[in-house]
């Protein structure tokens, strides 16, 4: 390994031994693509997963998340080549996609999909510009296990292709794209194939999801959890994560593809989202929101009056009684956030606990997105000793995050994975980890 890629890891804010690992990794990936390709990568980042400690399916809303990025992710390296291709190579599972750029009509299935969507949109949204590459990637994420891998895959590519063809230093993206904010709500658009400012859509990968991930895998700061509000992303500031409290995060061993196998179910907590914001439209002309929490926010009681509206309303696919829960979710869930930044930063666990075991309920009772297994994770965790615990990321299977006492985290995951697999010993991928809040996404020189 060479040590300049794990002292700059540490530099940029990941603990020692997890730049070690993240070193590793981009070792691995980089061997890969000399193996493949005959030449050394020119460009190395680090981009990570993360975690959504509260803020279940309110980003596309509207609403507020709070977030931490964790030390597992992707590798990604890559240097430029002439021809108009762009071909990525999977350094741990051995499989590769090349795609044409000026092929919009092939379809691809797997990851290869979220690479054809990045691709295609930049190369749309960005005309002319150099983006032909090759790739390679290399990552400890477990695949739709709600730590957002999809939406880290799409950041990585994203990154590569924007050195690739220096479209920070256009005025086209200049006029659009200012920030860090701006550019998670663009790659947000750029999966949901929503246009973002001037920048037209694109076919996205298929579900209608928001900017949450891309925010937290680009933004997100070491020793802190951030607190986001969305549409447009906006900061609201970080909270430090106590010392002596960690994360562990249990994968159930379900899952939750929230562009494959769950996608319908996923559809359908967005798809009330923007009933509810037609129900208020149609009701209020004269206040015509774009969100659901810019409705609520228009006036003192519109929530009072979304509900009347609502509970008279006549909407394809839902009853009024589905809509009402949907609202209800959304209000509870957007308003602990604030609460939960507040109980990080005065290191409070027992009201962690309330806020996070309220969060839960309302997952399983109002929002609908849990599965018996995720349940039973959070329920263990408590029995096991945790502070708080709450499932996370799409639902319908996926993971879990607890917050424990640091000096007994290893232990504590241990013997909560061992609870787990004494009831669901047939989910045989599900595994653990314990973190710390880490950096976003990393340019790691290789010299």
């Amino acid at each position: 390994m060479r040590l300049d890629f794990a002292e700059r890891l540490y530099a940029a804010g990941y603990e020692p031994g997890a730049a070690r690992s993240r070193a590793q990794w981009l070792e691995r990936a980089s061997a890969e693509f000399v193996r493949v390709t005959g030449a050394s990568p020119m460009w190395h980042w680090s981009v990570p997963g993360r975690i959504e400690i509260f803020g279940k399916h309110t980003d596309y809303a509207g609403g507020r998340s709070l977030l931490s990025a964790v030390p597992r992710g992707f590798a990604v390296v890559g240097r430029p080549r002439v021809e108009p291709l762009v071909r990525v190579i999977d350094a741990r599972h051995g499989d590769m996609a090349v795609i044409d750029i000026h092929d919009t009509e092939r379809a691809w299935r797997g990851w290869a999909n979220y690479v054809a969507v990045t691709v295609r949109r930049l190369a749309a949204n960005f005309p002319g510009a150099s983006l032909g590459m090759d790739i390679a990637i290399a990552s400890d994420l477990p695949r739709a296990a709600g730590l957002s891998s999809s939406s880290a895959l799409v950041v990585g590519i994203a990154l590569a292709l924007i050195r690739r063809g220096g479209l920070d230093a256009r005025d086209d993206w200049r006029e659009v794209i200012g920030s860090v904010e701006d550019l998670a709500w663009y790659l947000g658009c750029v999966e949901n194939g929503l246009s973002y400012k001037s920048l037209e859509g694109t076919r996205g990968v298929g579900t209608h999801g928001g900017s949450q991930d891309h925010t937290a895998i680009l933004a997100c700061r070491p020793g802190v959890v951030s607190h986001y509000g969305f549409m447009p992303v906006v900061t609201y500031g970080v909270a430090p994560m106590p010392e002596s409290w960690r994360f562990v995060v249990a994968s159930s061993g379900v899952h939750a593809d929230k562009a494959g196998s769950v996608r319908d179910r996923y559809n359908r907590a967005s798809l009330a989202v923007r009933a509810l914001v037609a129900v208020w439209n149609a009701e209020k002309p004269a206040a015509a929101a774009r969100s659901l929490a810019a409705a609520l926010d228009s006036h003192e009681d519109a929530e009072g009056q979304l509900r009347d509206a609502v509970l008279r309303s006549e909407t394809p696919g839902f009853t009024p009684e589905d809509l009402d829960r949907r609202l209800t979710q959304f209000v509870h869930e957007t308003a602990r956030v604030p609460q939960a930044a507040a109980a990080f930063a005065n290191a409070d666990f027992a009201q962690l606990h309330r806020l996070a075991t309220a969060s839960q309920d309302d997952a399983e009772h109002l929002l609908g997105n849990q599965i018996p297994e995720t349940v039973a994770l959070v329920a263990m965790a408590c029995e096991e000793g945790a502070f708080a615990a709450s499932a996370f990321g799409a639902g319908f299977g996926g993971s879990v995050w607890a917050v424990v006492p640091a000096a007994g985290a290893d232990d504590f995951g241990t013997a909560w994975l061992a609870k787990y697999r004494s009831v669901y010993g047939h989910r045989d991928t599900a595994d653990w980890f314990s973190a710390v809040p880490g950096p976003g996404a990393v340019e790691v020189p290789a010299t």
